[in-house]
């Protein structure tokens, strides 16, 4: 299924991906078909073990497709990667706890041979984009879980990548502090116009987040449904209550019982 931006920034066709194991094969995606356009926020949802962020790993060359091809910016993967094109943030936080949260973002930039102070600009300039300013000295023990998973996301942003690929970054926080997030990350969004790929599990967090909710149906992955938002982007909260939100919900568990129907 495609989009309809006419140069897709992240174009995959006829993907598929197996895992080879010491028992048999197992096949993850089957002939995906996707298009993601410059500045969508694009969401995956889908059951667990659907091959969710088994594609977006493929979008980042963490993993190789075994059929099809896939692109980012008219690249390959690996060539996307090199040119630093992606900024990645996974599950867990993954910060270091020997170093402060400045030194934490700073490390992709020291790998890639940034000088000190260009090194120094971009950390504050990152902090202040996920509200973290004046936390660089702190180390992540002294911050919490919600405040860890801006100071991740800040270390994705840190080499000003234009896309940022986000697998289920909130899943482990509260409903309080994932609400409040989901909320930042749209401003920071905004802000910013970076084209974004969202693994969750949620269906409220994918329809308020997201321009559009790819499903997906259980292993091996299909996509079943690509839903067009038609919410504007900025978005309150409480638009969660608004009948046309609750129409997207109600798409997207249709979807989801859709792709059972394939088993």
């Amino acid at each position: 299924m495609t989009m309809t931006d006419p140069s897709p920034v992240i174009s995959a066709k006829g993907l598929d991906l197996t895992f080879q194991t010491k028992d048999s094969p197992v096949q993850a995606l089957r002939d995906v078909n996707l298009d993601i356009g410059a500045g969508d926020f694009v969401s995956f949802i889908g059951p667990s073990g659907c091959g969710k962020t088994t594609f977006l790993r493929t979008i980042a060359a963490l993993e190789q497709p075994t059929g099809g091809t896939i692109t980012v910016n008219g690249m390959s993967p690996e060539a996307a990667r090199k040119a630093r094109a992606y900024g990645y943030v996974f599950q867990a936080a993954g910060l270091y706890p020997w170093r402060t949260i400045a030194g934490n973002i700073s490390l992709p930039l020291e790998i890639m041979g940034f000088s000190k102070a260009e090194r120094a600009e971009r950390v504050e300039k990152t902090l202040a984009l996920v509200d973290l300013e004046g936390f660089g000295g702190k180390y992540p023990w002294q911050l919490s879980g919600g405040m860890q998973q801006r100071a991740s996301i800040a270390r994705a942003l840190a080499f000003d990548a234009d896309i940022l690929l986000m697998d289920e970054p909130f899943g482990a926080l509260d409903e309080i502090v994932r609400d409040h997030l989901n909320e930042e990350l749209l401003k920071l969004w905004a802000r910013t116009g970076k084209t974004i790929g969202f693994v969750t599990h949620s269906i409220p967090e994918a329809v308020y987040l997201s321009t559009h909710i790819v499903v997906m149906s259980p292993r091996p992955g299909r996509i079943t449904d690509v839903i067009k938002s038609p919410l504007p982007r900025e978005r309150p909260l409480d638009i969660r209550d608004t009948p046309e939100f609750l129409e997207i919900a109600h798409r997207v568990r249709e979807g989801l019982r859709a792709g059972h129907a394939y088993d």
